[in-house]
């Protein structure tokens, strides 16, 4: 690993995040050892349009993942799975070759020993995921991923109305049931409940 080579994607992706902690660290180092294990080297780049990443946090690392990689959201080039693992999986689109990564529980305790003389814990724990071996902080593994269609970046395969809501629905995500074509949270649920639809009646009655 390129020392240079760290410091600086660290401090780019610690000014995108806004603070440096241990997470941020991992997410770098993570990110660097998943790309050259899939033959990606400049993902900003030439690469840039060769490379998916499924995080499975929504913790800082996933900041550092971003900053690293150029992967995101809204490019679809990063995916998201709420798994609470602190762990990602680089996929490089032209071989297919994937790799997931994943922080050995265990580099907590071996980080704690490397700088006794830190009498804070997090701070000790921060330089210690700076210059620990791989081997000592990760776990990895070759993986296969299937990405369907409808999840590559681009533009959107279909749009639909969903029959409840009236809300449209895009990337293949509606879900049909008794006959209708739904929304996921018309269908299962969603994680808001509306409480005035003033507004909502307000907005749409604008030319």
């Amino acid at each position: 690993m390129s020392r240079l080579n760290f410091e600086t994607l660290l401090q780019e992706s610690v000014a995108m995040h806004g603070h440096l902690c241990p997470g941020q660290v991992l997410g770098v180092r993570m990110s660097m050892l998943g790309l050259r294990e899939i033959g990606i080297s400049e993902p900003k780049e030439k690469d840039r349009k060769n490379l998916i990443v499924f995080v499975e946090m929504d913790r800082c690392a996933t900041d550092a993942v971003q900053s690293v990689t150029g992967c995101s959201l809204g490019k679809r080039s990063m995916k998201f799975f709420d798994y609470g693992k602190m762990a990602a999986t680089y996929m490089n689109l032209t071989t297919n070759e994937a790799v997931r990564v994943v922080a050995k529980e265990d580099s907590r305790e071996k980080a704690k020993g490397l700088f006794p003389g830190i009498e804070s814990k997090y701070m000790a724990q921060l330089e210690a995921y700076k210059v620990m071996l791989d081997d000592d902080l990760f776990d990895v593994m070759e993986v296969a991923v299937k990405v369907r269609p409808e999840d590559m970046p681009g533009r959107p395969m279909r749009r639909v109305r969903c029959d409840s809501c009236g809300e449209h629905v895009q990337d293949m995500r509606e879900i049909y049931q008794d006959g209708s074509v739904l929304c996921v949270a018309c269908a299962q649920g969603g994680y808001f409940e509306v409480k005035n639809t003033f507004l909502a009646m307000r907005y749409a009655e604008k030319p």
